[in-house]
């Protein structure tokens, strides 16, 4: 029997997973995106020394990327017919980060027209929160079926 596409909101999540799997800077920050439910998001991520300071911790640019992939798409996965713009994200940093495996998980907190509020966190290997972030995120003119990463294998936005 053959597997049916997805369709709907199942199909908007896989189409913004394959919109960051297509984005050039993953090519610097391998990771990997599931949308797990509407207004939440999960990446997942292996540090390596390449992406430490001089001090032999991960470089703030890791966590600031990971924790703003996390709220965007959490929130985004509530939107599915604009891509959102991040205008603003505040960051702790709570411990240093050491080489091995990272989960950034974001989730939506409020806002449903044109502009929505998302948070996310880091959490090492070990099962310790290492990081959080709160962003602010508008709805941009961008459609996401004009995106190549989004309009590919045929997504039907939800």
């Amino acid at each position: 029997m053959a597997t049916q596409p997805p369709s709907g909101e199942a199909a908007h999540f896989r189409a913004l997973e394959r919109l960051y799997a297509s984005a050039p800077i993953n090519r610097l920050f391998p990771s990997s995106l599931q949308i797990t439910a509407p207004g939440e998001a999960r990446i997942v991520f292996d540090v390596a020394p390449a992406y430490f300071h001089a001090a032999g911790a991960t470089h703030g640019t890791l966590y600031f990327k990971m924790l703003d992939d996390a709220a965007f798409y959490a929130a985004n996965s509530l939107v599915s017919d604009r891509f959102l713009l991040t205008t603003a994200f505040n960051l702790l940093f709570t411990k240093p980060l050491k080489a091995g495996p990272i989960i950034a998980e974001g989730r939506w907190l409020s806002g449903k027209r044109r502009v929505y509020v998302a948070e996310a966190r880091l959490v090492d290997g070990e099962g310790e929160e290492v990081g959080r972030g709160t962003g602010t995120f508008m709805r941009s003119t961008i459609s996401l079926t004009s995106l190549p990463g989004y309009a590919e294998a045929g997504a039907s936005p939800a």
